[in-house]
């Protein structure tokens, strides 16, 4: 039973009825269509309608395109549904998650590491005023999940901290900055990420805390959460097994590793029923492994809504999809009553969203006054702020800062890589990578710079007959060490080594060449990491250690003006940057 007069809707009676005079007039092919968050892949006029009127959807998520575009989207969506639409966006760090012009302002782990309750508002806040203008009343954020697991390649700078109080705070502040300003945001990713090291959109990567372990860390942010008017949860496809063995002591090893997007007995037994949450639930996209191999697909639609979830995100063919979730209900999987109770939630969303209330062309605020709220220059003044709190000094062994082009003339730098990624290249769109903005920032200060070209890029430039020979004869490439300690007076490596499956370092094949910082007690020796806060799991010996958590032009300068020692270093580290080895202290 759907409580519309209770949080997170809070009703009056005109809402209410209007839910349940909507859902009355329904066809059960517009009822099964309600269940739907479609992935648009075009924003022409005919194939938006075409979508509203074959499948009746409920929800929307979006390709990346500038603001006016995702606007006149959003319009024609809103103006030609039957029923006003869910349309959401990932604002995990900011506008930009709603269109291409919005305002990054803050990874998750950024707000973290600034220690401020202030920041995680503002992000909440500018993510939900931007998103709003262009018509987005539904945010896939906050990520709640918790960055324990140091090797898992999904928590690695989304969340606020590894640590539940410190996560619910900050979340707490992000919920409240987006629902004050007309959006509701959907906490993910229920159960938990975080604990395994596996990446659900390629394997299994199950949560296997005890039931007492996941009340005391996960469950205390989403409790948390729910007491204060959680609207929405994102649930992962992420298995819970010693909580469905605590609802069920003979459950199946297939119901024990069961992703939470269809299972009952967390979604339902657990999330409902023991922490009473009213809100609508929506499934993670349904392309990840750790769903699509859970069962067939035929059978994991219908099952989905089934186990508790209220929409399903993301067709993979409509049509089919469609049918298939249409042939669950003729079935009896999905029963009338499972049905009547997840429409009730979505329409009671979109009732507390108050789009009930305005007709089809003013659910969108007017094109002239929306563009206005994008790409403010307050915004980015606070996207600023939150990098200058945050760049963090892990490690400062051998007080080398401040440096200065006296003592520390020559510099050479070094690009620390990770795996190669094609689609990670090409995005970048030929914008200067961060190694050759620091070198640009230090060489207006004085310094002399160079990058390292590594013995690896020197190899491939070969003719072609010449690279094996010289791959097979690593060795040759050693040089003597004093031609690092009388060429250069500063090395600093720069890792821009982002979340993978893999999110490791990835070293050349070199020998005692400087691709790897085997020099610390050679020469003064910095290491900056520009993602991932987890490197010194790779570089223990390094005694300077900074994580700067992203690499906007901003942020990269206040990093050399904390290195140059004309700011302090403030960032706290919300993760334990040490990834819990002994060696990594030292």
């Amino acid at each position: 039973m759907v409580n519309l007069k209770a949080k997170p809707y809070n009703l009056d009676e005109q809402g209410i009825k209007w839910v349940k005079d909507t859902i009355s007039s329904m066809t059960i092919e517009e009822k099964i269509g309600q269940l739907f968050v479609n992935m648009g892949s075009s924003r022409e006029e005919d194939y938006l309608k075409s979508v509203l009127d074959n499948y009746h959807i409920g929800g929307v998520r979006y390709n990346p395109a500038m603001s006016g575009e995702v606007y006149d989207q959003n319009k024609i969506l809103q103006e030609n549904s039957k029923i006003p639409l869910l349309i959401a966006a990932n604002t995990e760090g900011g506008g930009n998650g709603a269109c291409l012009d919005g305002t990054y302002i803050a990874s998750g782990i950024k707000v973290g590491a600034a220690d401020s309750k202030e920041y995680a508002y503002e992000l909440g806040k500018i993510s939900a005023i931007e998103s709003a203008a262009i018509g987005c009343n539904w945010s896939f954020a906050p990520v709640v999940d918790l960055m324990i697991n140091w090797r898992n390649p999904i928590t690695t700078n989304r969340g606020f901290s590894k640590d539940a109080e410190k996560t619910l705070e900050l979340s707490l502040e992000f919920m409240r900055g987006m629902m004050e300003n007309g959006v509701a945001p959907a906490a993910k990713h229920f159960p938990g990420d975080g604990i395994d090291e596996r990446d659900q959109h390629l394997s299994f990567a199950p949560n296997t805390l005890s039931p007492t372990e996941w009340d005391e860390t996960f469950g205390k942010v989403y409790g948390g959460l729910i007491d204060a008017g959680l609207p929405s949860i994102m649930a992962g496809h992420i298995a819970l097994p010693e909580y469905v063995r605590y609802f069920n002591p003979n459950a199946t090893k297939k119901e024990l590793l069961m992703p939470a997007t269809l299972n009952k007995y967390i979604l339902t037994d657990l999330l409902r029923d023991k922490m009473g949450f009213n809100g609508l639930v929506v499934t993670d996209a349904s392309h990840m492994v750790a769903m699509t191999s859970a069962m067939k697909r035929s059978e994991m639609l219908p099952t989905a809504i089934a186990a508790g979830s209220d929409m399903f995100l993301f067709f993979n063919d409509p049509e089919e999809d469609f049918e298939w979730m249409m042939d669950g209900y003729r079935k009896g999987i999905i029963t009338d009553e499972r049905l009547e109770e997840a429409l009730t939630r979505i329409l009671g969303t979109k009732a507390a969203l108050g789009l009930h209330n305005k007709p089809k062309t003013e659910i969108l605020q007017p094109k002239e006054e929306a563009m206005a709220k994008i790409g403010l220059d307050s915004y980015k003044e606070i996207a600023k702020e939150i990098s200058d709190k945050s760049i963090t000094l892990v490690k400062n062994e051998e007080n080398i800062f401040p440096i200065n082009p006296e003592k520390h003339k020559r510099v050479l730098l070094v690009n620390v890589k990770g795996i190669a990624n094609g689609i990670t290249d090409l995005m970048g769109g030929g914008k200067k990578t961060p190694i050759e903005q620091i070198k640009e920032l230090l060489e207006q200060e004085g310094f002399e710079v160079e990058i390292y070209e590594s013995a690896m890029e020197k190899i491939m430039k070969l003719p072609k007959e010449q690279i094996l020979m010289k791959l097979l004869d690593v060795y040759s490439q050693k040089r003597p060490i004093s031609e690092l300690t009388g060429k250069y007076d500063l090395i600093i490596n720069v890792a821009n080594v982002g979340a993978n499956t893999h999110q490791r370092i990835e070293w050349t094949m070199a020998k005692g060449t400087p691709d790897m910082p085997f020099y610390v007690h050679e020469i003064p020796t910095i290491f900056v990491s520009v993602l991932s806060p987890f490197h010194l799991a790779d570089v223990p010996q390094v005694q300077t250690y900074i994580n700067t958590y992203d690499s906007q032009d901003y942020t990269l300068k206040l990093l050399v003006e904390k290195m140059l020692g004309r700011s302090e270093f403030t960032g706290v580290s919300p993760v334990d940057a040490y990834c819990g080895l002994c060696d990594t202290v030292f």
